[in-house]
């Protein structure tokens, strides 16, 4: 079986349910995982999804913050939810695929301004967060699973467009990107967008602070593709759909694609 999955912070379902139908439409991934919903669940625009061939759902929701859900062609069994540092955050989700692949969906904080837990509670709660991704992917030994989302950390010197001016900028600071070492050694994931694509700089979020995004293109690698060892191998056709960001009422985050022939 081979499918194509997707993962795309999409800051707000409802408003951008035109962008997301676009993106189904024109790509048609078998899979999408979304963050940032900002939607309780019963509020998901399905009937548009499902009118596209979307039928299936397994989402975690908030009113008007956080937010995760999976779409799927394909029939889908939950596979669980965990409130990671008990911030009462909808922030993951996990489900199976028809092949016995696990999806894990998530959101992880995005720490605040501050690189100090001693004066910013949100880098505090990122930190602790990612502690227990890793401690609970140590306890698991996955197999056959799939780690997608936005990570909000860019780990990767060509994962940002300056590494030196951003060495003490939130989700790229080395503390940050030694607690998503630590958690991604803990599954033994492997990056599937860097396996696919090696070298370069590559970005999947643009600030919309920027006037021209595009020209200034002052990008980070946020959002991530991962898999368990034993299916690394069957993954490619990696890519971030840059277009995207441009799109009308775009996200500020593109979708990052990969195909497994699980």
């Amino acid at each position: 079986m081979s499918f194509t999955l997707a993962t795309w912070n999409i800051n707000s379902v409802r408003l951008r349910e035109p962008i997301v139908c676009k993106l189904l439409e024109e790509e048609g991934p078998d899979v999408l995982c979304l963050q940032e919903c900002k939607s309780p669940v019963d509020k998901i625009p399905m009937e548009a999804f499902s009118a596209l061939g979307y039928s299936h759902m397994v989402a975690e929701g908030q009113k008007g913050y956080n937010g995760v859900a999976i779409l799927s062609k394909l029939p889908l069994e939950p596979a669980g939810a965990h409130d990671f540092a008990q911030l009462g955050h909808a922030r993951h989700v996990a489900a199976k695929l028809p092949n016995g692949v696990t999806v894990h969906n998530f959101y992880v904080p995005a720490g605040g301004d501050v690189a100090d837990r001693e004066v910013n509670e949100k880098f505090g709660q990122k930190m602790d967060y990612l502690a227990e991704m890793r401690d609970f992917f140590h306890a698991e030994s996955p197999k056959k699973s799939i780690l997608v989302g936005d990570l909000n950390i860019a780990p990767r010197e060509d994962d940002v467009w300056d590494h030196k001016k951003l060495l003490k900028v939130v989700s790229h600071t080395p503390v940050e990107v030694e607690a998503l070492a630590q958690t991604q050694d803990a599954g033994k994931w492997i990056d599937i967008t860097r396996q696919d694509i090696p070298d370069g700089l590559l970005y999947s979020w643009w600030s919309y602070r920027a006037k021209d995004w595009d020209a200034a293109d002052k990008g980070r690698r946020l959002d991530h593709v991962w898999s368990t060892p034993d299916i690394s191998t069957s993954a490619h056709s990696s890519r971030v759909l840059r277009p995207a960001r441009g799109w009308e009422k775009p996200s500020d985050h593109a979708p990052v694609f990969a195909t497994f022939d699980v």
